[in-house]
């Protein structure tokens, strides 16, 4: 019986040190990670790129498949999809899933973030983003594989953690609550209303959100993530009011992804929601649902038309 208890207690260490995987890892982390079995490295650049040079042992799952419709890609995908998806990469409640993204900049990491996120929906908790991404793992001269990685199917049942996913409903419920904090993770000029994505109906924002752009996490310039205790300023000075729950939006759920795993994966915030659909699914509302900072009719007319000329000049 002892020894029962023993492999017990044994097997109990085991699993919380798995699930206390650090949500960010450096590339030296992970190179002393990666020979382990129960790492699975997810690269999730394009095919193309995942071709040219990869994280030998990693797995190709190229950002696209984790992302919805083409009416609005912030929609999260059908649940058979995700499931054959997390499957086909061998993933399971034992595997450490490390989410590797190209690390061109801040907006490339919301790639990382918003798969994150998804595995995590999904039940999966043991899992960690690869700070500055493929960029940090070359600049460190770490070596690459071009070798494609097969590895065996798992048969892994998602069990999904709807606590960390707002709906448009959900949302619709917070909004004037004030123990509820909505936060707009897009750059300035789509908060102000001054510009939209095509695929929103109006420009502005969420009624009562705050801005608390996705770039302000990362080292100037990079897709590195500033540390916990820059984190904790950056929060500090952005979000000086406390709320028993946040919810962290953007155009399509990618932006907001960022804002997301800082506050509740960085920081360890309680009660941090997504809205993945974002503002593309809350402007396209058979209803007109509330918003701030819409411009009126005129001036939008007048941001779409500088919004086109920037495109056809740029």
């Amino acid at each position: 019986m002892k020894f029962f208890a023993t492999l017990a207690a044994t097997a109990a260490i085991a699993f919380s040190a798995a699930a206390a995987a650090a949500p960010l890892l450096t590339p030296a982390q992970l190179d002393a990670l990666k020979s382990d079995s129960a790492v699975r490295v997810v690269d999730i650049r394009p095919v193309a790129e995942y071709s040219a040079g990869h994280i030998a042992g990693a797995v190709s799952a190229p950002y696209g498949q984790w992302r919805g419709p083409a009416d609005n890609a912030g929609k999260v995908p059908a649940l058979d999809k995700l499931t054959a998806l997390v499957r086909s990469l061998g993933l399971n409640e034992a595997t450490h899933a490390v989410v590797v993204s190209s690390g061109a900049d801040s907006t490339d990491f919301g790639a990382s973030a918003r798969v994150y996120w998804t595995l995590k929906y999904l039940g999966l908790n043991n899992l960690s983003i690869l700070n500055g991404g493929l960029k940090a793992w070359t600049d460190a001269g770490l070596p690459q594989d071009q070798a494609a990685t097969q590895v065996a199917a798992s048969q892994y049942t998602p069990v999904l953690n709807t606590a960390i996913m707002a709906d448009q409903d959900q949302v619709l419920a917070q909004v004037g609550n004030p123990k509820t904090q909505l936060i707009d993770a897009r750059p300035a000029a789509f908060f102000k209303g001054q510009t939209k994505v095509p695929a929103a109906k109006t420009a502005g924002t969420i009624q009562g959100a705050v801005n608390l752009e996705n770039s302000k996490w990362f080292k100037p310039g990079t897709s590195i993530f500033v540390s916990t205790d820059e984190a904790r300023k950056i929060a500090a000075s952005s979000l000086p009011e406390t709320a028993d729950e946040t919810i962290s939006f953007c155009n399509t759920g990618h932006w907001a992804a960022t804002d997301w795993f800082a506050l509740s994966e960085v920081l360890g915030q309680k009660n941090v929601k997504l809205y993945p659909a974002s503002i593309v699914e809350w402007t396209q509302s058979a209803k007109a649902l509330p918003m701030d900072n819409v411009p009126g009719r005129g001036t939008q007319i007048l941001n779409d038309l500088k919004n086109l000329v920037g495109k056809v000049t740029s």
